[in-house]
């Protein structure tokens, strides 16, 4: 079987693409290089000899021109929330019009998709509505949890709309052109080979200043640090897609949310236990109560669908996402250091 894989040299494109070239599968990339880490990861595709095409998604006229493949996962996005306020078109030129060139391109050959979207799909209000009916200065419980079938009407980020926009495209799609697809609604993934940032990837980010004894700030809430979040292991949604891939033909045009849920989650101030014990180094938290009007106290996934159509669970939790993230860093830190 012949994949591509868009924003193939990003974190979860890169692992992906190393995951099912590793299981077999003929591999290429489609990634212009222009996020931070991206040159790093394209050097692990050479030595696997998987090919890159460098340009940008948005670009109808040269992804037409591409060879036909069976399958193409679709994970090619900018993630950063705040980059959505400030970079308006190039949000929604490579999530929506980007996503909307690869369904052409879909219905070209008549090829499959795996959409990878996001949890941000969910109004802003609903996170908060958790927060209100609690003490702030307490530490949140784990109670709601967010699935298929959860309110999604209301404001939730200009990224989050672009990736429910693009929800939407792949279905239609389907409907109109019989495209086979999965989608994918992730919660926050890490692992080895992401650099983070405040907005997004904020584990990896947490445990390299950790490591480098930078000083750091929870902000928002009271700046306590109690905002929490489920964690995916990046292995473990290499795991999943191989088995939806495997599985296609019997299994197909249906959203999953996948994310960590009640089996790997943590707060920030728990994160930050985590990362000491692990690093030996303890830092400096400054509290900012304010925050962005982007930001969210709580998001748990609820996996219960995505369990009972194909048996998958997260196998791994915080602890071991931390760990392999930190030993990633530790042993090739002199080549990824400029990029944090």
């Amino acid at each position: 079987m012949k994949i591509l894989i868009t924003g193939g040299c990003g974190f979860v494109g890169t692992n992906l693409a190393l995951f099912l070239n590793s299981k077999g599968f003929k591999v290429a990339s489609l990634d212009n290089l222009s996020r931070k880490g991206s040159k790093y990861n394209l050097s692990l595709l050479k030595n696997n000899k998987i090919k890159n095409f460098n340009f940008d998604i948005y670009n109808f006229n040269k992804i037409k021109k591409l060879p036909k493949y069976d399958l193409i996962i679709d994970c090619c996005a900018e993630a950063a929330v705040e980059v959505s306020k400030k970079d308006i078109d190039r949000v929604i030129n490579t999530n929506l019009i980007g996503t909307l060139n690869i369904l052409k391109k879909v219905k070209k050959d008549k090829s499959r998709i795996i959409f990878l979207s996001s949890s941000r799909v969910y109004p802003i209000k609903e996170m908060n509505n958790i927060v209100k009916k609690k003490i702030i200065n307490a530490k949140l419980k784990i109670s709601k949890t967010f699935g298929e079938k959860d309110n999604i009407q209301g404001p939730k980020t200009l990224y989050g709309l672009s990736k429910l926009s693009s929800e939407m495209l792949v279905e239609e799609f389907s409907y109109a052109f019989g495209s086979k697809y999965i989608i994918n609604r992730c919660g926050v993934i890490s692992g080895p080979l992401q650099f983070g940032k405040q907005d997004q990837g904020f584990v990896s980010l947490w445990i390299w200043n950790h490591y480098k004894n930078k000083k750091m700030k929870y902000i928002g809430y009271g700046g306590l640090g109690n905002q929490v979040r489920d964690v995916l292991h990046i292995y473990d949604l290499c795991e999943l897609i191989l088995m939806q891939i495997k599985k296609f033909n019997k299994i197909n045009n249906t959203l999953f949310t996948v994310g960590g849920s009640k089996k790997s989650n943590t707060s920030l101030t728990q994160l930050t236990k985590i990362c000491e014990k692990i690093t030996g180094n303890k830092i400096k938290f400054n509290k900012v109560s304010k925050t962005s009007i982007y930001d969210i106290p709580y998001f748990i996934t609820n996996n219960n669908l995505v369990t009972k159509t194909y048996g998958w669970r997260p196998k791994r939790n915080i602890l071991k996402v931390v760990m392999d993230t930190f030993l990633w860093l530790k042993n090739d830190k002199s080549k990824i250091n400029k990029y944090f």
